[in-house]
């Protein structure tokens, strides 16, 4: 017997976070980048980005596969903060706001 998961179209998203100026980099995972920035933004979440008031979306990555979506995840995590600022520059060179964009 061949079960359907009714989770199939789920997407993981890896995404980056941070402050007004650019000093603090929240890494996180989720499967609803909308709500999950709104909740960041609305301090809805106690902890880091509750504390620091990191609430401004600079980059994200999305997957079908949760466990590349974890895997990724920790690898931004274990890297320096110039191999982040990077990764954030290849897609927002100018470090926007890009959940104005949803």
């Amino acid at each position: 017997m061949h079960e359907e998961s009714e989770r199939d179209d789920i997407m993981y998203y890896v995404y980056i976070m941070t402050n007004w100026n650019n000093k603090l980099l929240y890494t996180g995972v989720t499967n609803n980048l909308e709500r999950r920035v709104y909740e960041h933004r609305n301090k809805l979440i106690k902890g880091f980005t509750y504390k620091y008031n990191v609430n401004k979306l600079v980059y994200y990555d999305c997957t079908d596969d949760v466990n590349s979506a974890i895997a990724r995840e920790k690898q931004i995590k274990g890297w320096t903060r110039q191999k982040k600022n990077a990764l954030v520059e290849s897609m927002n060179p100018e470090w926007k706001d890009l959940s104005l964009e949803f």
